[in-house]
């Protein structure tokens, strides 16, 4: 497994702003970006979904994805909310290294 993963979260817009400080104050992701005004088309509880969000790309090591995990649950207003993490297979190593040197040892 890599060392450092890259996790995507989706979230209400008015909410994405203060999960993402939260989660960069307690050191469980280096930095997140937040992408505006996509829009998600879903199934949810037996109709078609069709709201905008933010996407949020964190970065962070494969070491704190449980309770990365763990704490968007508890601060994300969905009831199921998107927490998909992908490995980073290669990168430039001084990023990597920031990676490592701004979250949690």
């Amino acid at each position: 497994m890599s060392d450092y993963i890259v996790v995507m979260v989706t979230a209400p817009e008015k909410e994405a702003p203060g999960l993402a400080r939260a989660l960069v104050e307690e050191r469980l992701v280096a930095c997140v970006n937040l992408l505006r005004e996509i829009r998600s088309v879903y199934w949810w509880k037996g109709k078609i979904e069709d709201e905008p969000e933010v996407l949020c790309i964190m970065k962070t090591r494969s070491a704190l994805f449980e309770a990365l995990r763990n704490r968007v649950r508890e601060l994300h207003s969905y009831e199921v909310p998107e927490i998909i993490a992908l490995p980073i297979l290669a990168g430039n190593e001084p990023y990597l290294d920031w990676i490592a040197a701004s979250t949690r040892p």
